[in-house]
């Protein structure tokens, strides 16, 4: 067979783990992997293709990143570019992959890429999909690969604003990413000893959020750590958002901090800082956890190619990579149960979350 392979939207710790997983795999059964630059750009332009050896993909297990590069913009069944209209190009897709004699496309990518993946799986094209996306925000998969170093990385920046919020008798109020759920928000926020976390599944009233903070003064802590998802939003309020990253493209959430540490100073009068991690949270080298899960994904990739099993994402469940269909996969969003057990935890441990 020969395999071809793309990374789409966002980037995510372990891409390249993933990679090397499906390259390896694949060469031991004596089958060919060719990369496709830029998500489906590749595909468009065809000299934006690289055949992956073994050579190529042995070393990358610990970088950060994609060496085929990636694309949020540019969804081919509404593909534009400069001013023109959007066009639908997926059947030239369609046409150059079967031209090209690929056997099996393995689409790595979160949400959006996942959503293309299942049109061109409905154009005839046999696809196998990998879940992958900071805000593990896909169904059916216990976790998405690059969720455990975004969240290690933020911890990372909490625990060091602890002592500079100490020192100065600071609000520090730290805005992670997750777009429209708070899983990031919900496990930095815990492990570094947040006093208040602000998720977007649960509309936050300001007024509580600066009880809490008294609240910490009368027991004799001057300081607090406030974590804020950038999909928060207050009760009756809307999402804080910088604009759209192109016409007819996603929404850019950002700025809730900001407002959040805004709100705080005029309403306790305590000295409030903000900070956003931003991209900082999708960098650097993946964590043992997302490197293993990555290799795992990869390599099972393989395995489904080899089976038939296409129209299907290679998810995490309990101990096992199990194929599911895409299409569920990518049916509604997994938002944070509000009865779960890391939920009860974070409240047993006095975090409000201002409601």
């Amino acid at each position: 067979m020969n395999i071809a392979v793309n990374t789409g939207g966002g980037d995510a710790p372990g891409l390249n783990a993933v990679i090397r997983g499906v390259v390896l795999a694949a060469y031991k059964k004596g089958w060919g992997v060719y990369g496709i630059k830029y998500g489906y750009r590749g595909l468009i332009d065809t000299k934006q293709i690289d055949r992956l050896t073994p050579e190529e993909v042995w070393d990358i297990t610990n970088i950060g990143g994609t060496i085929l590069g990636t694309a949020i913009r540019n969804d081919p069944f509404k593909y534009t570019e400069g001013n023109s209209p959007e066009t639908d190009i997926s059947d030239k897709i369609v046409a150059n992959f079967k031209a090209l004699g690929f056997d099996a496309l393995i689409a790595i990518g979160g949400d959006g890429s996942l959503r293309i993946a299942d049109k061109f799986t409905k154009k005839g094209l046999p696809i196998i999909g990998i879940p992958k996306t900071i805000d593990n925000d896909i169904r059916l998969t216990d976790v998405t690969f690059g969720f455990d170093t975004a969240v290690n990385t933020a911890t990372e920046a909490i625990d060091k604003l602890h002592t500079t919020a100490k020192s100065h008798d600071r609000v520090m109020v730290v805005e992670v990413m997750g777009r429209y759920v708070g899983w990031i928000g919900l496990h930095s926020g815990i492990s570094g000893s947040a006093d208040v976390i602000l998720i977007p599944e649960i509309p936050f009233d300001i007024g509580k959020v600066c009880n809490k903070i008294r609240q910490l003064a009368l027991l004799g802590q001057d300081y607090a750590i406030v974590v804020v998802a950038e999909g928060a939003s207050p009760v009756g309020g809307e999402l804080t958002v910088l604009g759209k990253e192109n016409p007819g493209g996603e929404i850019r959430l950002g700025g809730i901090g900001k407002k959040v540490a805004e709100e705080i100073t005029t309403l306790t009068g305590k000295e409030t800082r903000h900070i956003v991690l931003g991209h900082l949270q999708r960098g650097g080298a993946p964590t043992t956890f997302d490197r293993l899960l990555a290799l795992r994904f990869g390599t099972a990739a393989i395995r489904f190619a080899e089976a038939g099993k296409f129209g299907m994402m290679a998810a995490l469940q309990s101990t096992s990579i199990v194929p599911v269909p895409i299409e569920e996969a990518i049916g509604q969003m997994k938002s944070v149960p509000l009865d779960s057990d890391i939920m009860l935890t974070a409240r047993s441990l006095g975090i409000s979350f201002g409601d």
